[in-house]
């Protein structure tokens, strides 16, 4: 058995991408069903041929950058295609997927071309975003996009809010929001309260939870607890760990409970050490079954959870991947490789960013039209922006089978 800390919670994206992102319409939604045909690609080099930088666009500045689109509203868009090749590669796809969109919009008889795309490389730091979004700024953009990366929002949305125009980042550490400054991805404490409140309905009435003394243990932790607050559920423990040996301390202090039934709900998010807490579980005689296992989001498509018998019958929040299937044969058609997890949030902001009521609205993308309660509907499903910045998706809840997992509960906000 080993013990391997996951993620360090930097907010880049989880299982859905690097380290960590519905359908029903609502009052005053944005109808972005028209995703549900489209796809991206990868555009190679990023500089020279159509479209390139020193382009004057509608009597604006001349922007430097790849460009695509050919409406009236400039919209920059921030993504890492340089310096660390992991996140220059999850870059390059977002990117693809925005073109993609683009391409969608410009073909489509019904669907407005009202915005012009440019693209920024900011690397992998914040100062490369923050030099990008001044540029941004400076060119005349009414809305940035990106970046994806927790330091780099917040570097970024620095330099919107002082111009007075939004970003939407893409990364999922919930510290990056602020008013102004929203987040396009799933965020721990949607996917939180997603599970929890699945097993409250469940019949659940007893949690306790374990995690990691990591960066991404403490959102997870605290996600956890404001999730029990807001649902009135009983939390009855929290525990961390460092090591193996602090790990099977806890376990070794957790099982009388767990086997008088004392508490009914688990909650392990940390994808890593997950099937080594089911095999301390099991080697502590806790009957499997008795104890409702819940995992993070972080979870999805791990083949060593998939593998361990002890978790099976675990559940854990997910996107809908209806969304992401259908992209993915054109995707891998045109490209002859597989998008990323996260081309469809890219994909999804493109299409947001090009939205009448957003781009054409006095003022352009007011923080009113961003926040409607009514969300919108995205190649993810529904999500909606909340006044500091935060976002909500509709997750489904998946169970972990032998060698997989099944959706046993649809997306819900």
């Amino acid at each position: 058995m080993t013990f391997t800390l996951a993620r360090d919670g930097s907010g880049t994206a989880g299982q859905r991408g690097l380290p960590l992102v519905v359908r029903r319409l609502g009052a005053g939604l944005v109808l972005l069903a028209a995703l549900a045909g489209c796809s991206p690609g990868s555009f190679g080099s990023f500089d020279g041929g159509p479209g390139s930088s020193g382009v004057e666009q509608n009597g604006l500045p001349l922007a430097q950058g790849q460009s695509f689109g050919k409406g009236p509203v400039r919209v920059a868009l921030l993504l890492p295609l340089s310096g660390d090749p992991a996140l220059a590669a999850v870059g390059t796809s977002m990117a693809n997927a925005a073109r993609l969109a683009i391409d969608f919009i410009e073909k489509s008889e019904t669907i407005g071309d009202n915005i012009t795309i440019v693209l920024k490389d900011t690397g992998a730091t914040a100062s490369g975003a923050t030099q990008q979004a001044s540029a941004a700024v400076s060119e005349g953009a009414s809305l940035i996009l990106g970046p994806l990366k927790a330091d780099q929002v917040s570097a970024a949305g620095a330099v919107a809010r002082a111009a007075g125009i939004p970003l939407i980042g893409f990364s999922n550490n919930s510290g990056a929001a602020s008013a102004g400054v929203y987040l396009l991805n799933v965020l721990p404490e949607s996917e939180v309260r997603r599970t929890m409140a699945y097993a409250k309905a469940q019949g659940r009435k007893a949690f306790a939870g374990i995690f990691p003394n990591t960066d991404f243990g403490r959102i997870q932790e605290g996600a956890f607890r404001q999730a029990t607050a807001d649902l009135g559920l009983n939390a009855r423990a929290v525990y961390n760990f460092s090591s193996e040996a602090e790990a099977r301390t806890v376990i070794q202090q957790l099982a009388p409970l767990l086997q008088q039934g004392q508490i009914d709900t688990l909650f392990i998010p940390d994808r890593a050490t997950a099937p080594s807490f089911g095999v301390l579980l099991e080697e502590a005689a806790v009957p499997t079954g008795t104890v409702q296992l819940i995992g993070s989001a972080d979870w999805n498509g791990d083949a060593n959870i998939a593998a361990t018998p002890y978790l099976v019958g675990a559940v854990y929040p997910a996107v809908d991947d209806a969304g992401y299937q259908a992209l993915l044969p054109e995707y891998q058609a045109k490209f002859g490789s597989a998008p990323h997890a996260l081309a469809t949030i890219a994909y999804t902001a493109t299409i947001l960013a090009n939205a009448s009521s957003l781009a054409l609205g006095t003022p352009r993308y007011d923080r009113a039209q961003l926040t409607l309660p009514g969300g919108f509907n995205g190649r993810d499903g529904v999500f909606r922006f909340l006044a500091d910045g935060r976002s909500e998706y509709a997750l489904v809840v998946k169970q972990v089978t032998i060698g997989g997992a099944n959706v046993v509960d649809g997306p819900k906000l």
